[in-house]
């Protein structure tokens, strides 16, 4: 929890909050399951979106026009893009520019850049910055009506696809240009409420018993909700956290290990795990994660395409993890939009642990339906 105790120590002077977000789902015994909810920095809408289009050009290529409507339409960069705007809009001043916090070097930057073109496509009068958090720390401000200043521009609207790793605070000027961030009247993606809602001790807390029944009063809405859950379990120093110690020293292949880190190349799996919780069983460090059932997602076959790889690469064993992108946009009274814009399927070999994408272990892939 480093990341977000340093900085919501704050005064909250915008209501107004952008959720660019994507959840993430895993077929288990043949019913989605949720992995965890993505809240900062939800990547990868843009080249999802440019490989719905390969494929379809792919399908043209090999003459089976016939499948295209297996391949479901993929809005997630228009839809993600439009949330900026429409959060740009509700700032109300034209001559506001959209601003993205990005890392020092930024190997994600064909993803990012898909954004900013897109919304210069789709309002060419909406100017888009980038900045780093040492960036701001030089070069921001605020004016007396608490609006951010960066290098002469207003700021309407603060997209973040950096901020979430401890990594990105070299020091506390950093540290200061966030809080400058969360202060100012521009519109943050995300807030820092925001923020903390995606981090897993909230996915902990969320799927505690009578947990959602204080923003859900639908008898058959919360049982759907449930049904995507699986067994979450805290390590605090109580019995509940005591018996989740056991659970992962007697069966540690049964579960996942997870901090509080976003990023992916955080988690420890199988017989790991056991090793992991017997270094830290006496230590507070243990509350800082969570142990969650493994998900077990049915195999399916398949070609991974890599630069550099075989020229005929083997047929091999593949697992899939689908995200849906979503936009909401509120304050504490009002959701003024709230809706879902396209999606995400990311595949790895199935004796692979992680499925990152940067790491070179997943791969970015595209959904065929077909009739069950």
């Amino acid at each position: 929890m480093i990341v977000m105790a340093r900085v919501c120590i704050m005064v909250w002077f915008q209501r107004i909050a952008l959720g660019l977000l994507r959840c993430d789902y895993m077929l288990h015994e043949y019913t989605l399951k949720q992995v965890e909810m993505n809240t900062i920095a939800s990547s990868f809408a843009g080249i999802s979106t440019a490989i719905t289009q390969l494929d379809r050009f792919i399908l043209t290529e090999i003459g089976r026009l016939d499948s295209m409507e297996h391949i479901p339409p993929n809005g997630a960069l228009a839809g993600l893009c439009n949330g900026m705007l429409d959060a740009w809009k509700m700032y109300n001043n034209k001559t506001a520019i959209i601003l993205f916090i990005v890392e020092d070097v930024t190997y994600n930057i064909c993803d990012q850049r898909f954004h900013e073109f897109e919304i210069r496509r789709l309002n060419p009068h909406v100017k888009v910055i980038r900045r780093t958090l040492t960036q701001m720390a030089d070069r921001a401000s605020l004016s007396k009506d608490k609006e951010l200043i960066v290098d002469g521009n207003i700021v309407g609207v603060i997209y973040f696809r950096s901020g979430y790793e401890t990594a990105a605070y070299h020091s506390q000027r950093e540290w200061d240009a966030r809080l400058l961030m969360e202060r100012s009247k521009a519109i943050k993606c995300p807030s820092i409420q925001y923020h903390l809602a995606g981090t897993k001790k909230v996915q902990q807390e969320l799927c505690k018993p009578g947990v959602l029944e204080l923003f859900f009063d639908d008898a058959k809405k919360l049982e759907s909700i449930r049904e995507l859950f699986v067994g979450i379990y805290g390590l605090e120093f109580d019995d509940a956290g005591n018996q989740a110690v056991q659970l992962a020293i007697r069966n540690p292949e049964r579960y996942v290990l997870k901090p509080q880190r976003e990023g992916g190349g955080n988690n420890i799996y199988g017989f790991k795990i056991k090793d992991a919780i017997m270094g830290m069983k006496d230590s507070k460090e243990r509350t800082a994660w969570i142990l969650m059932e493994k998900i077990c997602p049915p195999l399916t076959r398949g070609y991974v395409v890599r630069p550099g790889g075989p020229k005929v690469p083997p047929l091999s064993n593949l697992v899939s993890e689908l995200g849906i992108f979503g936009v909401i946009i509120g304050d504490a009274e009002h959701i003024m939009v709230n809706k879902q814009v396209g999606h995400m399927l990311r595949t790895k070999d199935a004796t692979a642990d992680e499925g990152g994408v940067a790491s070179g272990l997943g791969t970015l892939d595209g959904p065929f339906l077909v009739d069950d």
